[in-house]
């Protein structure tokens, strides 16, 4: 601490620039202008950082706030003509650093600082920029939404989490000290948007995050009970004679595959590759204004180098979401964010080609995109779909903004199309509301045109002891987006919640403790509609704790009464034998099942090399294969090691399985283990195998709950069959080298292999089933 306190005193001595003390709400930041030259090397060690503008008095955000930091952070802030350049002095007791060699983007498990800069200062959005303490970089996007997030867990109190997907163009560079860590970090006007003044003003707060005490620092002092996170955001102020120059990135990308399979007799049995022909693409951006960009795609490549992570199915008729990666719709994707998710780009299945602008113009944000597909994505093989969404949003004092969109998808003589209007209100610094309506039109040859409404409302407030929430939707059963995806369709819903938190001293080992009790009501949307019955009933009891040195644990009681969903099991028959007759009867299930389930959770400290999070569900619920009461289980287990700065290991295991209550013989079972080892050769190079085993099996199902007959489903071509004992034992291994100096220039070289076999996890049998190798060049051209 002497040496700390010494080092900081004499830096204090040499610095010449204004200083602004966040916990003195000196939040008004006037960073220099200076016409001098920076070398990114991590060592703040240029006279131009002795004037720049000094960020200091920082306060903890999480897991409580409103106190002093306990570790002392200084942000350097200047600018040049071209480029704004932030300089970050980290103070931490010696040997408390955690810092990895990591890619880009895998950042969040050690130590790091990021950057809220809003460009468009409407404390609404903002460009985050990050780095950990050896300048590895994670950045992404915050675009509040007024989103309720959560699980079996409860939900999530504080600031909406950054979208990491989209990637920006920027140096860093970082290095461990005795008395913490520096970074600098400089960012080209060109990787921004940003407003058209002369003179401008740019929202900014710094967050830090300490991974051996657990908590996360904020310059600007916030409150977690606030409506808005980035409201509450210091200013860059007085910013004149920004020069960004023309914005034109051109970034022509390569890809060729090999795919591999038996060989079809009478070629002869064994294993034979197909090399498809390379694949160019090319993908442009230009920056019309300041504030408006065009971006434009030509077979763009999936940018899939690993296969998505196995995901179980804890209820059929919600639908599963996959994130977007592929760049072209990355870039700019927070301004066509919606409610209820009516734009989800992975719609779009293999492009020829695509267009979009996205900017800010006079306080409305302008976001248009289409598309044509290829065939692969059109019901008859042939046609070219072709998608065009149209999202405004207007801003509204000082955090509420109201938004229109219009979705269309084209597809031979069918069609569907979206309107949608939505409306969020920041009543006051704990109060917010959301409405949302819409309508859709669908199209298809030989039938009616179907049309139908979605609408939902929500009233919530974020208190810093007493939070509630209160939120009513209803979707049609004739609502259909072929453009968006919809969670569960033709459901009516009503949900409150009431949250109540209390938090501990300074010091004291209980850092906060929150219940939340969750009343959740749904119908089926013609019940509702009628004044019938709710089909679901839930009462959930969520408590969460959070302890000194980040260690977090959850307890959870469910407790529900579910209907029989009619609906969903449409394609159902029951198989009765009347001596040698056959016959087949409707399946009507048992009219309701009654659940209670049990929820444990542990999330241990990020350490210097190890953290491991795992949750335990488990209880009396439905068993949907044959709508009946089981005992369930769901239980998940996540591992990161990393022994070196450069290895990181991630280990995963996910256990669902269901047995009928009746008899107490097993239903179902999914075990999906996944083991991904990455090694950082270089800051831009590394390799990563991945491994990751789905074992699914499923017995002959029956009437479990009411007559013990066999269950028919109904095929693709209307023919009732039973439904006998499955399994499916597969493996995926993924092997890749990545080289990605920067975002846009890339090499990657993997081969996928998967492999199955009669019996799980035996090892001795695999047999494979397909395997291929790929290689992706790009290269950005920046001008």
């Amino acid at each position: 601490m002497p040496c700390m306190l010494a080092i900081a005193g004499c830096l204090a001595a040499i610095a010449t620039g204004p200083i602004y003390n966040g916990r003195d709400r000196q939040l008004d930041v006037h960073p220099p202008r200076l016409d001098a030259q920076l070398t990114v090397d991590g060592r703040l060690d240029e006279p131009v950082w002795q004037q720049a503008a000094r960020l200091t008095g920082f306060s903890r955000y999480q897991p409580t706030d409103g106190v002093p930091a306990d570790d002392s952070t200084e942000v350097l802030v200047w600018y040049s003509a071209t480029a704004i350049h932030f300089g970050i002095r980290a103070f931490a007791a010696p040997g408390s650093v955690v810092a990895t060699l990591a890619d880009r983007d895998k950042i969040f498990s050690d130590d790091y600082v990021g950057i809220f800069l809003g460009t468009h200062n409407d404390g609404r959005q903002a460009t985050v920029l990050g780095a950990n303490p050896l300048g590895i970089q994670g950045d992404g996007i915050v675009n509040e939404t007024g989103a309720e997030s959560g699980g079996f867990g409860g939900s999530y109190v504080g600031r909406e989490p950054t979208d990491i997907s989209p990637n920006f163009v920027y140096q860093s560079k970082g290095r461990v000290t005795d008395y913490g860590y520096e970074i600098e970090i400089s960012v080209p006007f060109k990787s921004l948007t940003y407003q058209s003044a002369d003179v401008q003003t740019w929202r900014i707060n710094i967050i830090r995050k300490v991974q051996s005490r657990g908590y996360e620092y904020s310059w600007a002092p916030a409150s977690r009970a606030a409506a808005s996170f980035l409201g509450q955001s210091g200013s860059l102020v007085g910013l004149t004679h920004l020069q960004r120059g023309l914005v034109l990135d051109v970034n022509p990308v390569l890809t060729s595959r090999v795919i591999g399979a038996a060989s079809v007799p009478p070629a002869g049995a064994g294993w034979g590759y197909t090399a498809q022909s390379p694949q160019p693409g090319l993908n442009v951006r230009w920056g019309i204004t300041n504030n408006l960009t065009l971006n434009g795609t030509l077979k763009p490549d999936f940018a899939e180098v690993e296969s998505d992570a196995g995901q179980v199915v804890v209820d059929p008729r919600q639908a599963l979401f996959f994130p977007e990666k592929r760049p072209f719709f990355l870039d700019g994707s927070e301004r066509f964010a919606t409610p209820n998710t009516l734009v989800y780009t992975r719609r779009v299945l293999a492009p020829l080609g695509a267009a979009k602008i996205t900017g800010k113009l006079a306080g409305t944000s302008i976001a248009f995109l289409a598309a044509v597909d290829d065939t692969l994505g059109s019901v008859s093989g042939r046609d070219h779909p072709f998608f065009g969404v149209l999202r405004l949003q207007r801003d509204i004092g000082d955090a509420s903004r109201f938004g229109v969109l219009v979705t269309t998808k084209e597809e031979g003589t069918s069609s569907n199309r979206v309107a949608d209007a939505d409306l969020r209100l920041v009543l006051d610094s704990a109060w917010s509301a959301q409405f949302q309506a819409a309508v859709s039109s669908t199209t298809r040859p030989g039938a009616a045109t179907r049309t139908g409404p979605l609408f939902n409302a929500s009233l919530s407030r974020t208190g810093r002891n007493v939070g509630a929430r209160y939120s009513f939707a209803t979707i049609s059963d004739d609502f259909v987006t072929s453009v968006g995806l919809i969670g569960r369709p033709a459901i009516a819903q009503a949900v409150a919640t009431h949250r109540f938190t209390t938090l501990g001293d300074k010091g004291a080992l209980l850092e906060s403790a929150s219940l939340e009790v969750r009343l959740d009501g749904l119908w089926q949307y013609q019940g509702f509609v009628h004044q019938r019955d709710l089909l679901e009933r839930k009462l959930h009891f969520y408590s969460n704790v959070q302890l000194r040195g980040g260690w977090h644990v959850g307890a959870s009681v469910l407790v529900e009464r579910f209907g029989f969903d009619s609906g969903y099991y449409a394609d159902y028959a029951l198989e009765r034998r009347v001596g040698a007759v056959v016959d087949t009867i409707p399946f009507t299930g048992t009219a309701r099942l009654p659940n209670l389930d049990y929820v444990l959770s542990l999330d241990t400290p990020q350490w210097q090399h190890f953290s491991l999070s795992t949750q335990l569900v488990w209880g009396l619920d439905d068993n949907f294969f044959e709508w009946s009461s089981g005992n369930i289980g769901l239980h998940t287990l996540a591992l990161n090691w990393r022994p070196t700065d450069r290895l990181r290991v991630e280990g995963s295991y996910i256990w669902q399985y269901y047995f009928r209550q009746s008899d107490g013989s097993r239903v179902a079972e999914d075990r999906i283990p996944r083991l991904k080892v990455e090694y950082q050769l270089t800051r831009s190079m590394f390799m990563r195998v991945v491994g990751q085993y789905t074992a699914a099996w499923q017995d002959s199902l029956r009437d479990d709950s009411r007559t013990g007959y066999p269950i028919l489903i109904r095929n693709g071509a209307g023919v009732y069959q039973r439904a006998l004992s499955s399994s499916s034992n597969v493996f995926r291994a993924d092997w890749l080298f990545s080289y990605l100096p920067t975002p846009g220039t890339v090499i990657y070289a993997g081969y996928g292999s998967t492999l199955t076999e009669p019996g799980a996890f035996k090892f001795g049998a695999l047999d494979r089933s397909s395997d291929g190798f790929f290689v992706k060049l790009s290269y950005l051209f920046r001008v």
